[in-house]
């Protein structure tokens, strides 16, 4: 599986990116619309068990992948490919960066790459949520070809409180 954009590439997990998680998941400021987070080193480490767990499993159904920088080869976020248990040939992504890489494209670049492994994967389908005060990833989001199809009203409990999302979805190109 290679997943290689201009500025970044994304690969499976290992044990020595927990420092590098921990950075960006412990940052109120990245997880503030997400619905997990801010990370202790406990939740980091344990991410980081859970994503290596995944890449081994048979179907495989969930694709935790990091994000790292091609200049530098640090790991700078984290993606998510899950196929959906009611229909394989749908999945859902998801994509987090660290601030510090924020406004440079790479949110895009990480989206199109997993459209790609959609692709790659034969599916059918991606969706995607986003908080509704969430501008950047809405752009994203429909920079990538998603198309905004609902809003979910309080479909989500985050830190005490029910929240909202917007719901995008686009087809897949089959490879010929």
């Amino acid at each position: 599986m290679k997943l290689t954009s201009k500025q970044i590439k994304l690969r499976e997990f290992n044990p020595g990116d927990t420092p590098s998680v921990h950075a960006y998941a412990s940052d109120e400021q990245v997880t503030r619309y997400l619905i997990w987070g801010p990370n202790r080193w406990h939740d980091s480490t344990q991410f980081i068990s859970r994503a290596i767990a995944t890449a081994a499993a048979t179907p495989r159904v969930n694709y935790e992948l990091a994000i790292v920088e091609n200049a530098s080869g640090l790991v700078i976020g984290g993606t998510r490919l899950r196929l959906m248990a009611s229909d394989p040939k749908n999945a859902q992504l998801g994509y987090v960066l660290a601030r510090s890489y924020w406004g440079r494209g790479l949110g895009f670049e990480a989206a199109t790459l997993l459209v790609q492994l959609s692709a790659q994967l034969h599916l059918h389908s991606v969706s995607a949520t986003c908080d509704p005060n969430n501008i950047a990833s809405q752009r994203v989001l429909k920079k990538v070809g998603m198309q905004y199809v609902g809003y979910l009203n309080c479909d989500v409990y985050v830190r005490g409180q029910w929240r909202d999302s917007l719901l995008f979805t686009r087809k897949i190109p089959q490879l010929a």
